[in-house]
């Protein structure tokens, strides 16, 4: 049976739901919800996932929401390789360990960046901070020092040579801040980061990995963006 994701490669989950189903061969039927247009706010996305996030799938009557719990169920409902989430207990726990580290971590610092840089300048309508964008960097420079120490190391990948789950997440969410737009190049001072990249890339495919990051990485498109009534009344509660 085909599933059903709910997507736009504008969000980082998005974009590793959209690699690791495309990899794999999974029979899915891409949604487009479309987040500037405030898509995923609307009544009729709610009776898909009442959260009124994206990712989220449906299989049939069940849907799930979540990026992690959604790249874990079709792990295991389509039997990928095993590589992705490794059956030895060790090294499967280690996927678990990055999976669980980086909400807080690389995920959290790097939605301040561009919530900072992009979202609450077109929200509000008035120019970003400098001072509020130089704190989030920094915060996020001492954040990938951790990933490096902690989870890459001298490896190829985070669990060992092969790609895994762990290492997409991550990937797709520093692609999100690299581009010039940001101003927060994570991988051109930083050789051990930048191979590790490339490593990745050449693993899912250069085509698909481009495919995916096609919108981030245009940084015209990313200072254009015409955010919906909606999503700018919706940044600005967030904002508050």
């Amino acid at each position: 049976m085909v599933v059903e994701l709910f997507l736009d490669l504008l969000s980082q989950p998005c974009r590793a739901l959209f690699i690791f189903a495309k990899k794999n061969n999974i029979p899915f039927e891409f949604k487009h919800v479309e987040l500037i247009k405030g898509q995923h706010l609307s009544e009729e996305f709610g009776k898909v996932n009442v959260l009124k996030k994206v990712p989220a799938l449906k299989d049939g009557t069940f849907t799930l929401a979540e990026s992690i719990a959604i790249l874990l169920y079709l792990r295991r409902k389509f039997n990928t390789p095993d590589h992705w989430y490794p059956s030895d207990l060790r090294k499967r726990a280690r996927v678990d360990e990055y999976l669980s580290w980086q909400h807080t971590a690389i995920r959290e610092k790097g939605c301040r960046i561009f919530f900072t840089k992009v979202l609450m300048p077109l929200a509000v309508g008035q120019p970003f901070s400098p001072d509020k964008l130089e704190e989030a960097v920094k915060e996020m420079n001492f954040t990938l020092v951790q990933f490096e120490e902690k989870f890459l190391q001298d490896k190829p990948f985070i669990v060992g040579s092969e790609i895994s789950l762990a290492d997409l997440v991550a990937i797709v969410e520093l692609m999100q801040h690299d581009p010039n737009f940001l101003g927060c190049k994570r991988f051109a001072d930083r050789p051990k980061l930048a191979a590790w990249r490339s490593r990745g890339e050449e693993a899912v495919g250069k085509e698909l990995f481009q495919e995916a990051h096609k919108q981030v990485l245009n940084a015209k498109s990313l200072g254009s963006m015409q955010l919906s009534s909606e999503l700018k009344e919706h940044l600005k509660q967030i904002l508050k």
